[in-house]
């Protein structure tokens, strides 16, 4: 849902063993900034790809993840706690 806005590139992939896109080291590798939904998420990130991890700025969302894919309130929620990193993530690259 962000990947229209300018200087902004985004893959989304899924710790859970039937995510339709695995993360792989490859997706950390190329991330600047790596968005979790729950602490839960964060933790088993870090226990199987925390060597990828080493220099990343990993944000907890705090959102819990029961919504369905594109759920009105879960659009809203991401809008309002990932739309103002992404907003100074572009001021720091303009400066």
């Amino acid at each position: 849902m962000f990947a229209g806005r300018p200087g902004v590139e985004t893959a989304s992939a899924g710790l859970a063993p039937d995510a339709e896109e695995p993360v792989t080291p490859e997706h950390l590798d190329q991330a600047d900034l790596i968005f979790v939904m729950e602490r839960a998420h964060r933790a088993r990130l870090q226990r199987r790809f925390g060597a990828h991890l080493k220099g990343k700025r990993v944000i907890c969302l705090d959102i819990p993840d029961d919504y369905a894919f594109m759920q009105p309130e879960l659009v809203a929620l991401l809008e309002k706690k990932v739309g103002p990193h992404l907003a100074s993530l572009s001021r720091w690259e303009r400066a």
